[in-house]
């Protein structure tokens, strides 16, 4: 029993020491200055350093070799303070080695000068217990894409990120994930409506890297690490000073390939300062060996993402990433199936095609935008005959995750769209047909859902007994939508030709957007935009 207490007490000292290390603030704890001798009264140091506090241990040691002056007192006060806190702080000190060279163009304009090449770098690796490294990664070696889609297929109990906007790993990692997205399509609006995929499976979003460490480093069961945190990012330097203080639950890293980002460590100096000689000798007291040693690269990756020389289209990114609001889509897809479908047109490119073989074409580039949050359903409208209905339903509505008749709704939608082909003597009972749907779609608005319409078609209403003016299909449809269940309607016209007025009409009285179609891509395009705006609130 006295050996079974001692081992729990080494046990519980052992633990809070762990906590205490990770867990320390970093922005103001005085003990990280240098220590001044007791009984003495010292004046302010001549030169005050802000440092990232990974690398805050680094600069203190060299600091405290270019030696005090007469009495005592130190030259140099290095205190450990995260960048978010430098920038929100009142103080601004005479050196600023924050852990990435976009704050400096993000906070003080032209207030600090770089001198020379960052001090250190280190790559963003995605790290998580070991048990899942098989998940996410092959070998060392992982992407950003694969993480997104392993989190959409729900192939990992979790993700995690940290803050956006106030960790330099979180905001990295945003650039990093559109990065990676822009490799899998040229549409840029696409490529972040995929980014916002991984943003919408996310399990904790509020934290930085440092406190992720600090928590897994405290806990004992692996499966929590498992179903808590799951994979996150982190740096090369955090997580080797993780797996090199021995924790109970390990981890693993993993190099993302598509998108390889790097935290640069930039010596700022404040311009103007009294005392840039000494700043000087600072700088060249920071060697190479003490930040290899500390697990520091001191050289850049040549094929790391670039940094954008403009803040603001970083500070976007991160903005729509932290202003994500996790919301379920509701389309009811509306295809024009009538005889005008069929006449020829020239895409983008010169090339001749048909209206109708556009419009498959990009229906099927657009069906992978559509989340496992999505509920979807499809209707073909075109009355073939005078006493013809003015639409048809194809695919029920219903999650796009869910089966119809054992298959895949998304499988059986795929192949509606890849067989969809337009009737030659067909009318086009395109308002009758978007006046159902809106009242169909009102029915099923619900909280916490995004409604849509997604009309195909080359805006042509008529041929049909169900023609009617523009007039009175907006007089119509004005009555016929309640502000209590909005429903927006997505409208792509096909061709050249193809009736933008009335298509841009009927969006903008929904509150939605018309778009003209002459390539594969414009309707993804579309699809991607009304999302972005109804996940951001506008």
């Amino acid at each position: 029993m006295l050996a079974a207490s001692v081992v729990l007490i080494l046990v519980a000292v052992a633990g809070g020491t762990t906590w205490w290390m990770y867990t320390r603030d970093p922005v103001a704890d005085p003990s990280q200055s240098l220590t001044r001798p007791s009984g003495t009264s010292c004046p302010p140091a001549a030169l005050r350093v802000a440092a990232a506090p990974e690398i805050a241990p680094v600069v203190r040691d060299a600091a405290t070799t270019i030696g005090p002056p007469r009495g005592g007192c130190p030259a140099v006060e290095v205190v450990a303070e995260e960048p978010f806190a430098t920038v929100s702080g009142q103080r601004k000190p005479d050196v600023w080695i924050p852990s990435s060279s976009v704050w400096l163009g993000m906070s003080f304009g032209t207030a600090y000068e770089t001198k020379g090449a960052p001090l250190a770098r280190t790559p963003i690796v995605l790290a998580a217990p070991t048990v899942l490294k098989g998940v996410y990664a092959k070998g060392d070696k992982t992407s950003w894409a694969g993480l997104t889609t392993a989190a959409a297929e729900q192939r990992l109990p979790a993700v995690s990120m940290p803050d956006a906007e106030r960790s330099t790993v979180g905001m990295l990692s945003v650039l990093a994930v559109n990065k990676a997205m822009e490799h899998t399509t040229a549409d840029k609006g696409i490529a972040e409506l995929k980014a916002l995929t991984l943003r919408s499976r996310l399990t904790e979003t509020g934290a930085d890297a440092a406190s992720m460490l600090a928590k897994v480093a405290g806990e004992w069961n692996a499966s929590k690490v498992v179903d808590n945190f799951g994979v996150f990012p982190t740096t090369e330097q955090q997580l080797k000073a993780y797996q090199n203080a021995g924790h109970t639950v390990a981890l693993a890293g993993a190099y993302p390939t598509d998108a390889v980002v790097e935290v640069d460590y930039p010596f700022a100096v404040a311009r103007g300062t009294e005392h840039g000689d000494l700043a000087e000798r600072l700088r060249s007291a920071i060697g190479r060996t003490q930040l290899t040693d500390a697990g520091f690269r001191t050289s850049a990756e040549k094929n790391a993402v670039a940094i954008p020389t403009d803040p603001r289209a970083l500070l976007a990114k991160t903005r729509a990433w932290a202003g994500y609001r996790s919301l379920a889509s509701q389309v009811l897809l509306l295809i024009d199936t009538s005889g005008s479908m069929n006449d020829k047109i020239k895409d983008a490119s010169g090339r001749e095609t048909t209206r109708a073989a556009l419009l498959r074409a990009s229906g099927q580039a657009a069906s992978e935008l559509f989340g496992d949050d999505t509920s979807i359903g499809m209707w073909y409208f075109g009355a073939a005959a005078p006493t013809s209905p003015a639409h048809r339903e194809i695919v029920p509505f219903g999650p796009v995750t869910a089966d119809i008749s054992g298959k895949p709704r998304r499988d059986v939608l795929a192949s509606a769209m890849e067989g969809y082909r337009a009737e030659t003597t067909a009318g086009t009972p395109l308002y009758q047909s978007v006046l159902d749907a809106t009242a169909e779609m009102q029915a099923k608005v619900k909280p916490g859902t995004a409604t849509f319409i997604v009309v195909l078609t080359d805006g042509a209403d008529g041929e049909s007994r169900f023609a009617m003016t523009e007039g009175q299909f907006q007089d119509r449809l004005k009555a016929e939508i309640d502000p209590a269940a909005p429903v927006s309607i997505i409208a792509v016209g096909y061709g050249p030709d193809a009736n933008m007025k009335a298509l841009s009409n009927m969006a903008s009285t929904t509150g939605g957007t018309a778009i003209p179609a002459t390539n594969s891509a414009d309707l993804a395009s579309g699809i991607a935009k009304a999302f972005l705006a109804a996940h951001s609130g506008k």
